[in-house]
């Protein structure tokens, strides 16, 4: 019985994509959290989501590790290396270890640790090349997630997040839907019964031309990749000025939830 859960990571795990009032984001790690409650006792389930978009991995080390060692959860999801390998240069090899060191210290601390690995990038635009360098990545995650006995939230292998109602409009973060498939994944990576199966197909999509698919592909590059081109450029990151969540009440996420449904 899980009575602690801490979430660690970057846009994925904050829940880019999958909008809550206000301004916030609701996401995968958010939702399945409310699973977790539900099977406990009422008001007796801690939460914290310390994720903050656009965090590299040593970011992530640096801010939120030590936060997550201090609480001691029964709990960690730990997403992290993503932004890292979709940087020009670096070296999943590289990137592996230092993810590999700082697991090892959440495990001491921690009942059990989730790790997850990257998506399928066979369909994205601007990083469908680096699809082998994610897969290297991710083959690393999984042997490190076998020397210290973590489950592997495995999103390469969820199948349902391939079609585009899975994405938001950027084709960068995850859609409501797609975060509720992963929310759903996670629950069964640690056994429970969830209450809809995470692969179920989507219902058809009337066919698509040729001109209709180049206009959106011009006017998702005017919107959403100069943009993110840009801040490459000039060394800014869309969480610079973010605070992560912090610790969350399962019936506010609820409320959330049912608001925007």
């Amino acid at each position: 019985m899980i009575g602690s859960y801490v979430a660690l990571g970057d846009s994925f795990t904050e829940g880019v994509g999958d909008p809550g009032p206000d301004g916030a984001f609701v996401g995968w790690a958010d939702r399945f959290a409310v699973l977790l409650a539900d099977r406990r006792p009422e008001g007796d389930f801690q939460y914290t989501n310390l994720a903050v978009r656009g965090k590299l991995l040593d970011q992530i080390v640096a801010d939120q590790v030590p936060r997550a060692v201090e609480m001691a959860p029964d709990l960690v999801s730990f997403c992290a290396g993503g932004n890292d390998i979709i940087r020009p240069g670096t070296d999943p090899d590289e990137v592996a270890e230092r993810f590999e060191r700082a697991l090892a210290q959440l495990t001491v601390v921690s009942g059990t640790v989730m790790v997850t690995t990257g998506f399928d990038t066979r369909g994205v635009p601007v990083l469908k090349h680096l699809r082998g360098k994610i897969a290297t990545y991710n083959g690393h995650v999984r042997a490190i997630a076998d020397r210290y006995g973590c489950p592997v939230l495995d999103l390469w292998s969820l199948r349902s997040v391939q079609d585009r109602r899975a994405w938001d409009a950027d084709r960068l973060h995850l859609s409501p839907e797609g975060h509720t498939r992963v929310a759903l994944r996670a629950g069964q990576v640690l056994g429970l019964d969830v209450p809809a199966d995470p692969e179920q197909p989507w219902p058809p999509l009337p066919p698509r031309g040729a001109l209709d698919m180049r206009r959106d592909n011009v006017a998702w590059a005017r919107e959403f990749l100069v943009p993110w081109i840009g801040r490459r450029l000039r060394g800014e990151s869309s969480g610079d000025h973010v605070t992560a969540k912090g610790a969350l009440s399962p019936d506010d996420i609820r409320m959330w939830i049912a608001s925007v449904a």
